[in-house]
């Protein structure tokens, strides 16, 4: 019978089949994530309406003279840049389910806060806070779901998180062009859409009773016995399902028991891990939301009215949650560190080529491709940062260097409203293709391979 001991709950883990038991944690994780997605990105598809309402000011009138949808994306990256790198570490103190529970609720609460406000500095100010709440979860999310994972599909597992996370970008996209040019019952398109972002506050108490406690959190923290039920509940699930035992569970290494101190994250062998994944999440993130963020935007830069930027906008926000289940065709058959370089080259060369279209049908089918290359840049990232640390410091190395992209951010919206407005779509993609280099250098000379292997392999 398998026992309770740290080293025995892990092989435990990823002795456990790729079972529906399995894939009904990772869908519930994510539909937490789908209600973080969904505020996140409103950032580009209610700034129209904020502007159609009188709260945003047309034209470079923002912080440092550029304009407030800038201003409006930089308080939503600073208060994900807070929440990352201050508080990341609490799901480490506290665990995953009850940070996962917290996090959620007051996002929840702020995003209310927000759709209320009728100014520019009430709705910034509430965004900056909502932020925080977005920025720990986030972190928490990638840390629950890479230990619940068996190795043999952690890929697939990330991909999955990310196709139904991503559910929520046509979903905020779809509301928008139907909501934001209207005023439903007398009241701002824009306050619907972001008031629908509200019902995670309902979900999240039916998705709480669903998921356990991370086994190997629980076991790291010496409550063997609290992680031995958690998995033993999995395994009888997956038992019942699959209608066999499982096999026996294959010890092997173990990681140092006890809590884990900010110091380690720059301690042999993490330090080199740590340093390029700083590089790494500063510039992967300029083509991620410089895209994602600002595609209503680019394609009114385009010749689009507001409608029919919205419009195509949506039709492009499709790609979000197809791409995912694309990459789980090949998520665990292909080192990750090259699906990561693959996707990097992608974006920057679909990009330059979006550069030079005027036709419709064309930069809707670049826009797509775009989306593509960044669905796979996105789910192998978080698979492969969550896979490089031990569970000890797991959280806060990854709230610690997924800051970064936050910061990188900040900038990114000013930088995007720079080139866009002085330099046309042509210089947006010139800076995002740049960016991309930068990404291509540091995972694919630096980055070490993880594919296949325990997360105490890789940590040891």
């Amino acid at each position: 019978m398998a026992g309770n001991s740290p080293a025995e709950i892990t092989a435990r883990i990823d002795r456990l089949p790729a079972s529906w038991t399995v894939w009904r944690l990772v869908i519930l994780l994510s539909l937490g994530a789908f209600f973080e997605m969904y505020d996140l990105f409103q950032t580009a598809y209610v700034s129209p309406g904020l502007i159609s309402s009188g709260i945003f000011r047309v034209g470079a009138k923002g912080l440092f003279g550029l304009t407030d949808q800038a201003t409006f994306a930089a308080a939503t990256f600073g208060g994900l840049f807070a929440g990352t790198i201050l508080f990341g570490s609490v799901a480490d103190k506290f665990g995953r389910r009850a940070i996962f529970t917290f996090s959620m609720l007051w996002y929840t609460v702020a995003n209310v806060a927000m759709g209320l406000q009728h100014s520019y500095v009430g709705v910034d100010l509430w965004r900056f806070i909502s932020g925080l709440g977005i920025g720990v979860e986030l972190v928490t999310i990638d840390a629950y779901i890479s230990e619940f994972a068996p190795r043999r599909i952690r890929g697939r597992a990330f991909a999955l998180n990310q196709c139904v996370q991503f559910l929520a970008i046509p979903t905020v996209a779809l509301a928008s062009w139907t909501l934001i040019p209207r005023s439903p019952f007398g009241l701002a398109g824009w306050r619907w859409v972001v008031f629908l972002g509200a019902l995670g506050a309902i979900a999240v108490w039916f998705i709480r009773r669903g998921i356990p406690e991370s086994p190997r959190w629980l076991a790291q923290q010496g409550r063997l016995a609290e992680a031995g039920a958690a998995i033993a509940q999995i395994e009888a699930r997956a038992e019942a399902e699959i209608g066999r035992s499982l096999s026996e569970p294959v010890v092997g290494p173990v990681e140092i028991p006890g809590a884990g101190k900010f110091s380690e994250i720059w301690e042999p062998p993490y330090g080199g891990r740590t340093l390029m994944l700083v590089v790494f999440n500063f510039f992967q993130t300029i083509a991620f939301y410089g895209f994602g963020n600002w595609v209503p935007a680019i394609m009114a830069a385009k010749g689009a009215n507001v409608t029919n930027s919205l419009q195509y906008s949506a039709i492009i926000a499709l790609m979000y949650p197809i791409g995912p289940l694309l990459c789980m065709l090949f998520a665990d058959r292909f080192e990750r560190k090259w699906q990561i370089v693959t996707a990097a080259v992608g974006t920057a060369t679909f990009g330059l080529l979006f550069a030079r279209q005027t036709g419709t049908a064309w930069l809707i089918t670049f826009g797509m491709l775009i989306t593509l290359s960044n669905n796979l840049l996105s789910y192998s990232f978080h698979a492969y940062q969550a896979e490089l640390y031990p569970t000890r410091i797991r959280a806060r190395a990854i709230g610690f260097v997924y800051s970064w992209s936050r910061l990188s951010t900040m900038f990114t919206s000013f930088m995007i409203a720079f080139f866009l407005e002085n330099f046309g779509t042509k210089g947006v993609f010139a800076f995002i293709a740049a960016s991309m280099l930068m990404v291509i250098l540091s995972v694919g000379i630096f980055g070490p391979r993880t594919n296949n292997l325990s997360l105490e392999e890789i940590s040891h």
